[in-house]
């Protein structure tokens, strides 16, 4: 079983998608009872459609499963809070452009750029690992290279 990585957020997101998809299953289980009074299985749509989305909604359940049971939750663990590592909340100046950016280093399951959440395998997040505040970095990305001055870490 390999180990996840998330915050405390991240995993509580987790467990509440886990709760939403046990509710479908058990929806779905009343629909194909229902489907199955109906006569002929080989002919019945209804069936066919409820019980591939059965089959779709239990391997999604036992993918969250897993992903749970090997989860270590950052916000627990021992980390030098001085530099940049998964979790942290970083604060930056991009030198080229000015633009003040604020991101906070996820795993990919949590990853949502436009909430500012970017997940600790992403090139500018790889680029960050291990920097403090106060430093200059250059990373490389997909658009070019980027220059940028790390004015905040936090970790809430």
């Amino acid at each position: 079983m390999s180990e996840t990585y998330l915050t405390k957020d991240g995993y509580e997101k987790l467990q509440v998608e886990l709760a939403d998809l046990k509710r479908q299953k058990n929806e779905l289980s009343l629909e194909i009872g229902e489907a199955r009074e109906q006569g002929d299985l080989k002919e019945n749509a209804g069936y066919i459609y409820a019980k591939e989305k059965q089959n779709l909604v239990m391997r999604l359940i036992s993918d969250l499963e897993l992903r749970l049971r090997g989860a270590k939750i950052v916000d627990n663990l021992a980390i030098n809070k001085a530099e940049i590592r998964f979790g942290a909340t970083v604060t930056m100046r991009d030198e080229n452009s000015g633009n003040t950016l604020t991101y906070t280093l996820s795993s990919a399951d949590e990853a949502d750029p436009s909430a500012g959440k970017i997940s600790v395998s992403s090139p500018l997040a790889q680029g960050l690992l291990g920097a403090a505040e106060g430093a200059s970095v250059k990373i490389s990305l997909p658009s070019g290279e980027k220059h940028l001055a790390i004015l905040k870490v936090e970790y809430k």
